[in-house]
Formats: C-alpha cells, structure tokens, sequence
C-alpha cells in the first residue's frame, strides 16, 4: 500500500491504482469522460485534471500511477489536490474546448437526462463561451439496426472503441483522420455484427450513439425503474426494467460483478418490442380446425373433460425454457396429483438427469471463477450464442494472459483464439485418455476448466458423454481440493431450476421427446414450451405469452404473463438463485402462470394447496430450502463427478450439434420482435457471405 494525501486527507491505496482511483477512495470524485473501470486508460479527454504538488501543470488522474508519485523533499507522502483554483481553471477550459464543435442538441437530444456532458457542464463548466467560430459538421454513419448515430455530438473518448475491440471482441469501430477531421466509424460503414453491440450507448458520455430502437419513445424521468434477472439465456444477467404505465419502454444493465459485471447481450436489451408483439390476451379453443376466442371457464371446462377422459399415464407436461421456479413447482404439484409421471423440462431432447447429482448440471466454476482459471476446453457449445456474457468473461481472461483454450464441437469465432481438437465424442476420449499435447497444457494449468455445453447433452447417449467429461476433467485435474471445474453451460433459463425441483420424468415416465411423438400421449400440458414439435393426435393446452409455435399446436390456449409481467424466481448456469420483479402487468386477460394452474386445479377436482404467491412460495421452500437463499451458490458435491465416472460404455461417434441456431431468435418473445428479426437477418447475410467466400 501506498500513502497519499488526498484534499488534506491521508489514504492507503494500491500502488497500481491510478490517481483517480486514489482521489475517490478519499471520497472526491473525479470528473471523466474517456476514462471507464473496465477498459483501458486512454487519456484523452483530459476532464480528469488534478493537481499533483510538485508537477509545474495539472495531471491527467487517469493515466498516472500512485507509484509515479514522487515523495515530498523529506519523505512525506505525495499531496494531490482536486479543489483548488488551478484544477477548477483547468476543468473548465478543457470543459470549453469539449462544447466548441458540440451542438446545442440537449432539448431534441436522446441522452437527455443521462448525458455525462451534461452533467458535468452544469458541475464543472462555465456559463459562457468565448468562440464564435462555426462548428464542424459530420456526417452521421450507418453503424447497424441499434445503435444511432449523431456524430456531431463526438468528443471522441474511444470508449466506444474500446469496448468493441477489448470486451466485445469483434473490433468494427475505430477512428478515422486526426484532429478536427477525425471521426469514429465501421469500416465502410459496414452495419456492427457483435451480439454486445448495444453495450457502446450506455458508455457513450454523449448522445453521439444512442439507442434506434428506443429513440425519442421516452424520458428517463418519465420511467418506472423496476430491478429484476434477464432470461433470455441461462447466465441471469442482473436488469433494469424501465416501464411507462403498462407497458415495458426499454432493459437495461446493472451492475453484478459476480454475474454480468455491467454489460448485457443485445437480445436481453432490444427484445422490448416482442413483448408487445403478437401476445396472446385472452382464451382461445380450437373448433373445427379453427382456434376461437372463450372465456376461461369454457377453456377450463373443456379441460376438465378431456382429462376426466384420458388415463394420467397418458397426461403429461412439458416446461418451456423461460418458466420461473413456481410455476413449475405448481404444474408438478397439479400433475402428482392426477397420478401422472410425465413430466419434462427439457424440450431439446438433453440427457441431464438431477439424479446425476447438482455438480453434474450447474457451472461449478462460477462465471467470476472464469478468472481464476488457468486454462479451458470447451466441450459441445458454442458460449458466444449460448451465453453472451460468459464468453465476455473468457475472453478476459484470454486477455490477462497464460489462459490457452481449447475447442471440440462445431467451428466458431469465440472472439479468441483457441485449439481445435475435433468435433466429437473421439476427441474428449483422447483428453479423458490423457493423449495429446493438449492433455499436457490442461494438466499442467493450476485450475483447468472443463465447460460441457447442451449440445454435448442432448443426445441418446448423454449420459456415456457426461461420463467420458467427468472422466476427462479428473484427468486433467479441473477437480480437486479448493477448485471444481466441471461445468456444465445451459442455453435455458428454467434449466436448472427445473433440474433443482425435480421436472423431470419420475419412475416409468416419458421424456418430453417421448410425449412428443405420435401416439404416446393423449393429453400435454405446454407451459411456455415452444421449441418442441408436438405430433398430431394429443389434445394440447398451451399456457403462454405469444402466438408461437405452441400455440399453433394447441387445442386450448391459456394467455399467461410474460418475465416482466410477474415476480418469480430462477437460478441459473451456476446454480445461483435469483428474484425476477414484476415491472408491468400482462394484457387482457392474460395472468400468471401459477394462478391459471391454482385455478385450473379447482375445476379439475385436484385443489392446489395454496391461494397466493407467497403461499405457493412457503411450499415451494418447505421442499427445497435452498431456493430461498436468493443471490445464492448452493454448493455442490464434487463427489457426484468422481460417481460419474465410473459409469461405464462409451459414446457415438458423431459430431457435437449446435443447440441454437441462431442467437436472435431462440424463443417466443425474440422471434416476435421485429428488431430481432433484422439483427438475425443482418446476422444471416454475413454468414452467407462468408459461405461465398
């Protein structure tokens, strides 16, 4: 540690600290526009002047280190100063040079309300000007479908650069020109491509790049700000749901350093538009091949009938991948009840059985835990399509250095170079057998990482593959004292949760694919499962939020609320539980999930215990405690991983498959957004193009 006097104030800080993080650890905050936590120091802005004693002109905080600091002449500490007059004149002539060339855009301008420029004007910036010259112009640029350009507003931070170049991985922006002339495009002004591409509107200071999707649909102040949990992949990235009435305006990150840090996938922000989009708001009944609207009691009523009719070895239920915990606890709790064992959360044919054990399905690493590794394979999963903001974590890692990586399955660009050892089960054997050079590198890393994708899983020999993965990670050592890495990388929101409440068939049951298939079913429960094709002959009762697939298939369908429009609880990959507030409320007739099922249950004859959420909650702890612990990592047993290794045979020979095709449209509420569906059509041209090439 080492000793500053801050503002007359003496702190212990890190030598590595800059001298802005000094100042603020002494409580003073630094005014900055190029300068953010995550990226790298550029030193361009200069708004961060601070007077160091001894130096003959003002600092940039920023970009000087505590260990750069001279001591005084016998001995004392460094004394750095960010009140005095020469730091207030230095501020505000950087603060004037900033708005010669910015526009007066702040009444028309987006990022009114949350502009960094803005506020900082008001802070630390003058009332006057004393230029009169015209201000440059430039032209805007096409950068994609969601970000904006207002070029004119630059004052050319690099953030925006950075973030694309050092988090996203995918370098498309950069600078052109210098000086006056330098402006910050895409190469021909070519459209972005990455999946975190939104990210660069919350870091830019001003309103050069803002939000297409969101423009001029609203004011910050005019929000309700409402925290909750993304779902629109299994990592649970903490959100904030800004609404307006009833209705959700825009997502935005929160900062989670064990989870997400402070950045979102562009599918978790813009999927805004799907939730208003082609929603189901009242019941339907198919008569004569033809789906009309009823009410709930005619739905329930013939519900009731039908069920009454078939055998409950014949009923089953299938869980769609943005279920919450609750709702499944009480579709299980219902169907124990008629006496049926068909019971599946996993529409994608996966082999993962809570049976197994909990290290056997939850990301045992941790998604923080990524940094402490000390190498990779990645087994069945392409993480930058299943997981956006996990493979920002390996990508970090990548770049803290010493972190080889290694890849079997299916050829993609991961935004990091890695080793391609095959594509199939053949390639994992020969690690498991400790053959090959890449055997030796996972050996020798101090904590190795082995993360075993869906893809991986489901297969008809899922099991024979989550065997050979166990025996490869206690191979090359992933397992042992004070470090588990066997890692298991789910696409699906509900997955775990699912797994942690036992939706899965009980003794002599079928699989969702099994029910799915001609003539093993009479009667199917969808709750929200729209990536399953159902055979013709059950009677289907879809309950869901949009005219999907599922309910194309039914014969009955139920409107429920979508993840903003009801509290519920999810855990994801890693097995951390975690709360989803309600921000809106679902339209028409639409309601929750779990009150449909309570009153389902009472026309049914089968009555549900419980007449509220909180009710329906203390249920749901009483059978597993852990859930309760929210914001939680209930630990695993490392010994499920040695227990299934010993499960003998070996599997197939062919390739590990891709679960998700592409990365925009992997569920109802994605596919029913319009914005989605040019980012995938964008998406899809490029890879076309590259399938030319």
């Amino acid at each position: 540690m080492t000793k500053l006097i801050v503002d007359g104030i003496e702190v212990d800080v890190p030598a590595d600290y800059t001298l802005l993080q000094a100042c603020e650890a002494a409580g003073n905050e630094i005014p900055r526009f190029c300068f953010h936590e995550r990226l790298s120091i550029a030193g361009n802005c200069r708004m961060c002047l601070v007077e160091l004693v001894g130096s003959p002109k003002p600092v940039a905080s920023c970009a000087w280190a505590v260990r750069d600091c001279r001591p005084g002449p016998n001995g004392e500490p460094p004394v750095v100063n960010t009140r005095t007059p020469m730091v207030k004149k230095a501020r505000e002539g950087v603060m004037e040079f900033l708005l010669i060339n910015h526009p007066l855009d702040c009444p028309i301008c987006d990022q009114g309300g949350e502009c960094d420029l803005q506020d900082q004007a008001m802070a630390y910036g003058v009332d006057t000007s004393r230029y009169w010259e015209n201000k440059r112009a430039v032209e805007d640029k096409y950068i994609g479908v969601l970000v904006k350009t207002s070029m004119n507003r630059c004052i050319h931070c690099t953030r925006c650069v950075r973030f694309v170049t050092e988090v996203a991985g995918v370098p498309e922006l950069g600078a052109i020109g210098r000086g006056e002339d330098m402006e910050i495009t895409t190469y021909l002004e070519g459209a972005m491509t990455s999946e975190l591409q939104g990210n660069v509107v919350d870091l830019c200071p001003v309103g050069a790049l803002t939000s297409k999707p969101y423009a001029f649909a609203a004011r910050p102040w005019e929000l309700n700000k409402t925290e909750s949990v993304d779902v629109m992949d299994a990592v649970g990235s903490a959100i904030r749901i800004d609404t307006r009435g009833r209705e959700v305006m825009r997502i935005l990150p929160r900062v989670n350093e064990d989870v997400n840090e402070e950045w979102i996938s562009d599918k978790t922000r813009h999927v805004v538009d799907g939730l208003r989009s082609q929603r189901l708001d009242t019941p339907y009944i198919r008569e004569a091949g033809r789906l009309r609207p009823a009410t709930w009691s005619e739905a329930f009523t013939l519900i009731s009938i039908r069920i009454k009719d078939a055998r409950p070895n014949r009923i089953g239920a299938i869980a769609g991948d943005l279920c919450a915990v609750e709702e499944m606890f009480a579709l299980k709790d219902l169907m124990t009840r008629i006496g049926s064992k068909n019971l599946d959360a996993r529409q994608r044919g996966s082999m993962i059985d809570p049976r197994w054990g909990r290290a056997l399905y939850t990301f045992n690493a941790t998604i923080a835990g990524i940094e402490k590794a000390g190498a990779a394979l990645i087994v069945g999963t392409n993480p930058r399509h299943e997981a956006a903001i996990l493979n920002t974590r390996l990508r970090k890692r990548w770049r803290m250095g010493q972190f080889p990586v290694a890849l079997i399955g299916d050829r993609a660009d991961l935004t990091y170079p890695y080793h391609y050892l095959g594509a199939g089960p053949d390639s994992l054997a020969e690690i498991a057998a400790g053959k090959g050079d890449y055997a030796d590198i996972l050996k020798a890393a101090e904590r190795p990482l082995l993360i075993l994708g869906a893809g991986a899983l489901a297969r008809n020999d899922g099991p024979r593959v989550a065997s050979l993965a166990a025996r490869a990670a206690l191979k090359i050592g992933a397992v042992k004292d004070g470090w588990n890495g066997f890692c298991v990388l789910h696409s699906a929101a509900s997955r775990v949760g699912a797994l942690d409440i036992g939706f899965v068939p009980g003794e002599g049951g079928q699989t969702a694919v099994q029910m799915a298939d001609s003539g093993n079913a009479d009667m199917l429960v969808l709750l929200g499962a729209d990536e399953i094709d159902v055979a013709p002959g059950a009677f289907v009762v879809y309950i869901g939020t949009h005219g999907d697939a599922g309910a194309h298939r039914a014969d009955v369908i139920l409107p429920g609320a979508a993840y903003p429009e009801k509290s519920g609880i999810y855990v994801n990959t890693e097995g951390r539980v975690q709360m989803a507030a309600r921000a809106a409320f679902p339209p028409g007739d639409a309601r929750e999930d779990w009150a449909i099922l309570r009153a389902l249950s009472e026309h049914l004859g089968h009555k549900l215990g419980y007449d509220s959420l909180a009710q329906l909650r203390q249920a749901l702890f009483a059978a597993h405690p852990h859930l309760m612990r929210i914001d939680r990592i209930e630990p695993s047993d490392s010994g499920d991983i040695r227990r299934m290794a010993d499960v003998d045979g070996a599997p197939d020979k062919t390739p590990f498959a891709p679960v998700i095709e592409d990365f925009y449209l992997t569920n109802p509420i994605a596919r029913a957004s319009a914005v989605m569906a040019e980012c995938s059509a964008i998406a899809e041209g490029r890879r076309n193009l590259t399938a030319a090439e």
